[in-house]
Protein backbone atom coordinates (compact mmCIF):
# COMPACT_ATOMS: atom_id res chain seq x y z
CA UNK A 1 0.00 0.00 0.00
CA UNK A 2 1.43 3.53 -1.33
CA UNK A 3 -0.45 6.35 0.44
CA UNK A 4 -0.05 9.15 -2.47
CA UNK A 5 0.82 12.82 -1.63
CA UNK A 6 -2.05 15.67 -2.80
CA UNK A 7 -2.79 19.28 -2.68
CA UNK A 8 -3.49 21.15 0.20
CA UNK A 9 -6.20 22.87 1.46
CA UNK A 10 -6.85 25.34 4.41
CA UNK A 11 -9.86 25.56 5.86
CA UNK A 12 -11.63 27.10 8.93
CA UNK A 13 -11.33 24.04 11.48
CA UNK A 14 -14.64 24.57 12.57
CA UNK A 15 -15.28 23.15 9.36
CA UNK A 16 -13.70 20.15 10.17
CA UNK A 17 -14.41 19.63 13.76
CA UNK A 18 -17.61 21.23 15.94
CA UNK A 19 -15.64 23.78 17.96
CA UNK A 20 -12.73 24.32 15.86
CA UNK A 21 -11.13 27.49 16.46
CA UNK A 22 -8.65 29.55 13.53
CA UNK A 23 -7.45 27.91 10.06
CA UNK A 24 -6.17 24.73 9.05
CA UNK A 25 -4.33 23.34 5.93
CA UNK A 26 -4.48 20.18 5.65
CA UNK A 27 -3.15 17.38 3.03
CA UNK A 28 -5.55 15.29 0.56
CA UNK A 29 -3.87 12.00 0.09
CA UNK A 30 -5.35 8.98 -2.22
CA UNK A 31 -4.27 5.32 -1.50
CA UNK A 32 -3.37 2.91 -3.76
CA UNK A 33 -3.04 -0.87 -3.10
CA UNK A 34 -1.41 -3.46 -4.71
CA UNK A 35 -3.54 -6.89 -4.70
CA UNK A 36 -3.03 -10.02 -6.54
CA UNK A 37 -6.53 -9.52 -8.62
CA UNK A 38 -5.78 -6.07 -9.15
CA UNK A 39 -4.91 -2.41 -7.98
CA UNK A 40 -7.15 -0.39 -6.63
CA UNK A 41 -7.09 3.23 -5.84
CA UNK A 42 -8.87 4.67 -3.11
CA UNK A 43 -10.48 8.24 -3.50
CA UNK A 44 -8.75 10.34 -6.67
CA UNK A 45 -7.49 13.83 -5.56
CA UNK A 46 -8.28 17.23 -7.05
CA UNK A 47 -8.60 17.46 -10.93
CA UNK A 48 -4.80 16.93 -12.43
CA UNK A 49 -5.32 20.22 -14.44
CA UNK A 50 -5.90 22.54 -10.65
CA UNK A 51 -2.23 22.18 -10.73
CA UNK A 52 -1.87 24.44 -13.31
CA UNK A 53 -4.73 26.88 -12.72
CA UNK A 54 -7.23 26.03 -9.70
CA UNK A 55 -9.58 29.03 -10.26
CA UNK A 56 -9.83 27.90 -13.63
CA UNK A 57 -11.41 24.75 -12.58
CA UNK A 58 -12.86 25.44 -9.24
CA UNK A 59 -13.85 28.87 -9.56
CA UNK A 60 -14.37 31.20 -5.82
CA UNK A 61 -13.58 27.66 -4.21
CA UNK A 62 -10.25 28.53 -3.97
CA UNK A 63 -10.40 31.83 -1.67
CA UNK A 64 -12.96 29.60 0.37
CA UNK A 65 -10.62 26.54 0.31
CA UNK A 66 -7.34 28.15 0.30
CA UNK A 67 -6.37 25.31 -2.88
CA UNK A 68 -2.71 24.75 -3.66
CA UNK A 69 -1.25 22.10 -6.17
CA UNK A 70 1.63 21.61 -7.88
CA UNK A 71 2.11 19.50 -10.71
CA UNK A 72 3.53 16.79 -8.73
CA UNK A 73 1.11 16.28 -6.51
CA UNK A 74 -1.53 15.45 -9.37
CA UNK A 75 -2.88 11.73 -9.02
CA UNK A 76 -1.53 10.49 -12.17
CA UNK A 77 1.99 12.21 -11.00
CA UNK A 78 2.11 10.32 -7.98
CA UNK A 79 1.23 7.00 -9.65
CA UNK A 80 4.04 7.77 -12.49
CA UNK A 81 6.78 8.49 -9.87
CA UNK A 82 6.32 4.67 -8.71
CA UNK A 83 5.96 2.82 -11.30
CA UNK A 84 2.32 2.98 -12.34
CA UNK A 85 0.16 4.56 -15.35
CA UNK A 86 -3.42 5.25 -14.87
CA UNK A 87 -4.09 2.46 -17.05
CA UNK A 88 -3.08 0.24 -14.99
CA UNK A 89 -5.45 1.02 -12.29
CA UNK A 90 -8.39 -1.90 -11.93
CA UNK A 91 -10.36 -0.43 -9.53
CA UNK A 92 -11.74 2.83 -8.08
CA UNK A 93 -12.95 2.78 -4.26
CA UNK A 94 -14.78 6.22 -3.54
CA UNK A 95 -14.97 7.22 -0.27
CA UNK A 96 -17.48 10.12 -0.64
CA UNK A 97 -18.01 12.95 -3.44
CA UNK A 98 -16.64 16.03 -2.42
CA UNK A 99 -14.46 17.72 -4.85
CA UNK A 100 -10.67 16.73 -2.97
CA UNK A 101 -11.87 12.66 -3.44
CA UNK A 102 -13.50 13.19 -6.98
CA UNK A 103 -11.41 15.01 -8.88
CA UNK A 104 -9.34 12.19 -11.02
CA UNK A 105 -11.98 9.44 -11.46
CA UNK A 106 -12.40 10.54 -15.51
CA UNK A 107 -8.45 9.35 -15.34
CA UNK A 108 -9.42 5.34 -15.39
CA UNK A 109 -12.22 4.99 -17.78
CA UNK A 110 -11.19 1.12 -17.88
CA UNK A 111 -11.50 0.88 -14.21
CA UNK A 112 -14.53 -0.82 -11.64
CA UNK A 113 -16.00 1.97 -10.01
CA UNK A 114 -17.59 1.23 -6.52
CA UNK A 115 -19.34 3.73 -3.95
CA UNK A 116 -21.73 3.76 -1.26
CA UNK A 117 -25.83 3.70 -1.98
CA UNK A 118 -26.83 6.67 -1.61
CA UNK A 119 -24.11 8.71 -1.74
CA UNK A 120 -24.41 9.52 -5.96
CA UNK A 121 -27.84 11.12 -5.50
CA UNK A 122 -26.56 13.51 -2.20
CA UNK A 123 -23.94 13.90 -5.06
CA UNK A 124 -25.83 15.25 -7.57
CA UNK A 125 -28.21 17.23 -5.07
CA UNK A 126 -26.50 18.43 -1.63
CA UNK A 127 -27.52 19.97 0.97
CA UNK A 128 -27.41 23.79 -0.09
CA UNK A 129 -24.99 24.75 3.41
CA UNK A 130 -22.37 22.01 1.81
CA UNK A 131 -23.17 22.60 -2.03
CA UNK A 132 -19.81 24.56 -2.64
CA UNK A 133 -17.82 21.24 -2.20
CA UNK A 134 -19.43 18.78 -4.82
CA UNK A 135 -18.84 19.35 -8.23
CA UNK A 136 -21.07 17.29 -10.53
CA UNK A 137 -18.72 17.29 -13.35
CA UNK A 138 -16.24 14.84 -11.43
CA UNK A 139 -18.62 11.91 -11.51
CA UNK A 140 -20.56 12.91 -14.22
CA UNK A 141 -17.95 10.77 -16.92
CA UNK A 142 -18.41 7.56 -14.73
CA UNK A 143 -22.05 7.60 -15.82
CA UNK A 144 -21.42 6.27 -19.29
CA UNK A 145 -18.80 3.39 -17.42
CA UNK A 146 -21.22 2.59 -14.69
CA UNK A 147 -20.85 2.56 -10.79
CA UNK A 148 -21.01 -0.25 -8.95
CA UNK A 149 -23.71 0.78 -5.86
CA UNK A 150 -22.68 -1.21 -2.34
CA UNK A 151 -25.01 -1.39 0.59
CA UNK A 152 -22.91 -1.71 3.74
CA UNK A 153 -19.35 -2.96 4.51
CA UNK A 154 -18.08 -4.47 1.39
CA UNK A 155 -15.77 -6.82 0.78
CA UNK A 156 -14.11 -6.65 -2.38
CA UNK A 157 -11.44 -9.49 -3.19
CA UNK A 158 -13.49 -12.13 -0.85
CA UNK A 159 -10.32 -12.33 1.30
CA UNK A 160 -11.38 -9.51 4.06
CA UNK A 161 -8.16 -7.70 2.66
CA UNK A 162 -9.58 -4.48 0.97
CA UNK A 163 -13.16 -3.70 2.76
CA UNK A 164 -14.95 -0.64 2.28
CA UNK A 165 -16.52 0.45 5.06
CA UNK A 166 -20.18 1.81 5.34
CA UNK A 167 -19.67 5.14 7.50
CA UNK A 168 -22.50 7.69 7.00
CA UNK A 169 -23.22 10.71 8.47
CA UNK A 170 -20.46 13.21 6.42
CA UNK A 171 -22.50 12.53 3.53
CA UNK A 172 -25.34 10.33 3.50
CA UNK A 173 -23.23 7.53 1.81
CA UNK A 174 -19.44 8.43 3.18
CA UNK A 175 -16.95 5.52 3.69
CA UNK A 176 -14.14 4.28 5.67
CA UNK A 177 -11.58 2.05 4.07
CA UNK A 178 -10.20 -1.39 6.28
CA UNK A 179 -6.78 -2.98 4.30
CA UNK A 180 -5.14 -5.73 5.40
CA UNK A 181 -1.68 -6.59 4.47
CA UNK A 182 0.91 -8.78 5.33
CA UNK A 183 2.83 -7.02 8.41
CA UNK A 184 0.02 -4.54 9.49
CA UNK A 185 -3.33 -3.41 8.95
CA UNK A 186 -5.24 0.22 8.84
CA UNK A 187 -8.44 1.46 8.61
CA UNK A 188 -8.68 4.65 6.68
CA UNK A 189 -11.13 7.12 7.81
CA UNK A 190 -11.66 9.18 4.40
CA UNK A 191 -13.93 12.09 5.84
CA UNK A 192 -15.90 9.96 8.89
CA UNK A 193 -13.14 12.15 10.84
CA UNK A 194 -10.67 14.65 10.15
CA UNK A 195 -8.20 14.49 12.88
CA UNK A 196 -7.44 11.98 15.47
CA UNK A 197 -9.24 14.62 17.69
CA UNK A 198 -12.15 13.62 16.07
CA UNK A 199 -11.84 10.38 16.85
CA UNK A 200 -10.77 10.70 20.44
CA UNK A 201 -13.28 12.85 21.21
CA UNK A 202 -16.15 11.48 18.94
CA UNK A 203 -16.71 14.63 17.73
CA UNK A 204 -18.53 15.61 13.77
CA UNK A 205 -17.74 17.71 11.29
CA UNK A 206 -20.18 21.02 11.01
CA UNK A 207 -21.67 20.32 7.37
CA UNK A 208 -21.99 16.78 8.20
CA UNK A 209 -25.92 15.73 6.57
CA UNK A 210 -26.37 13.63 9.81
CA UNK A 211 -24.72 14.25 12.93
CA UNK A 212 -25.82 11.53 14.70
CA UNK A 213 -25.00 8.85 12.05
CA UNK A 214 -21.22 10.75 11.91
CA UNK A 215 -21.01 9.86 15.54
CA UNK A 216 -22.10 6.74 15.18
CA UNK A 217 -19.54 5.80 11.60
CA UNK A 218 -16.44 7.37 14.66
CA UNK A 219 -17.60 4.98 17.09
CA UNK A 220 -17.88 1.81 14.39
CA UNK A 221 -14.53 2.53 13.28
CA UNK A 222 -13.13 2.86 16.82
CA UNK A 223 -14.83 -0.56 17.78
CA UNK A 224 -13.59 -2.15 14.23
CA UNK A 225 -10.16 -0.92 14.84
CA UNK A 226 -9.76 -2.44 18.29
CA UNK A 227 -11.47 -5.84 17.14
CA UNK A 228 -9.04 -6.40 14.38
CA UNK A 229 -5.72 -4.09 15.98
CA UNK A 230 -5.40 -2.09 13.14
CA UNK A 231 -4.35 1.72 12.97
CA UNK A 232 -6.30 4.25 12.17
CA UNK A 233 -5.32 6.67 9.59
CA UNK A 234 -6.68 10.15 9.09
CA UNK A 235 -6.03 11.38 5.96
CA UNK A 236 -6.90 14.89 6.12
CA UNK A 237 -5.12 15.36 9.76
CA UNK A 238 -1.99 17.74 9.40
CA UNK A 239 -0.10 16.66 12.54
CA UNK A 240 -0.53 12.54 11.99
CA UNK A 241 0.09 12.76 8.24
CA UNK A 242 4.10 13.03 8.71
CA UNK A 243 3.83 10.49 11.34
CA UNK A 244 3.09 7.77 8.45
CA UNK A 245 4.93 6.48 5.22
CA UNK A 246 4.38 8.13 2.45
CA UNK A 247 4.74 7.13 -1.77
CA UNK A 248 7.44 5.89 -2.66
CA UNK A 249 8.30 4.06 0.29
CA UNK A 250 5.08 1.75 0.82
CA UNK A 251 3.58 -0.44 3.21
CA UNK A 252 3.32 -4.66 3.21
Amino acid sequence: MWALDGARMTLENSLLIVGGTGKLTVPLPTFLIEHERGLVLFDTGLVPEAADDPRLVYGELVDEAGIEMTPDQRVDHQLAAIGFRPEDITHVLLSHTHVDHTGGLSLFPQAKFFIQRGELGYGYWPYPAAAAFFRQADFEPIRKIGWNEVDGDFDLFGDGSIQLLACPGHTPGNASLFVQLSERSFIITGDTAHSTRAIEAELPASPDANTEQAVWSIRKIKQLAAARQAEIWVPHDPEQWPEFEHAPASYT
